[in-house]
């Protein structure tokens, strides 16, 4: 079951300027920035009352980032939502017939084990899933 809203994920072709950009929007600087390889991205992240925003920047022209910035610009790239057990979840989706694009949970940015959910199975949106560990 999903607890909350956990963040939102805005791709970015650079994260310094953009890190500028949001401090000046939100009126906040970022709390933290990190390296994901596995994704081959960096990270910032705000923080937004009891929510986040994550500011991805591709570190790899191959990287999932790289390819949805090149065929779709900058902009908001996925919704997460924090639940409490994650592989119970994805268990629970795909009875639902949500496509998960890795079953197995990977570690991701901020201390937290996650999973993607397909857009075409989620009205054009890609959902992650996050727990925290």
């Amino acid at each position: 079951m999903v607890k909350q809203l956990e963040h939102i994920g805005i791709a970015v072709k650079n994260l310094e300027a953009a890190n500028e950009c949001y401090a000046k929007l939100l009126g906040i600087q970022p709390y933290k920035t990190e390296e994901v390889k596995s994704e081959n991205v960096i990270t910032s992240f705000f923080k937004t009352g009891d929510s986040k925003v994550e500011l991805l920047e591709a570190t790899s022209p191959d990287s999932a980032i790289a390819k949805f910035i090149e065929s779709r610009g900058e902009g908001l790239h996925h919704v997460a939502f924090e639940v409490e057990d994650i592989r119970a979840e994805i268990q629970r989706l795909e009875k639902e017939g949500f496509r998960i694009l890795n079953p197995e949970p990977k570690r991701g940015a901020d201390n937290k084990l996650v999973c993607f959910i397909h857009p075409k199975t989620a009205n054009g949106v890609l959902v992650e899933l996050c727990q925290s560990l």
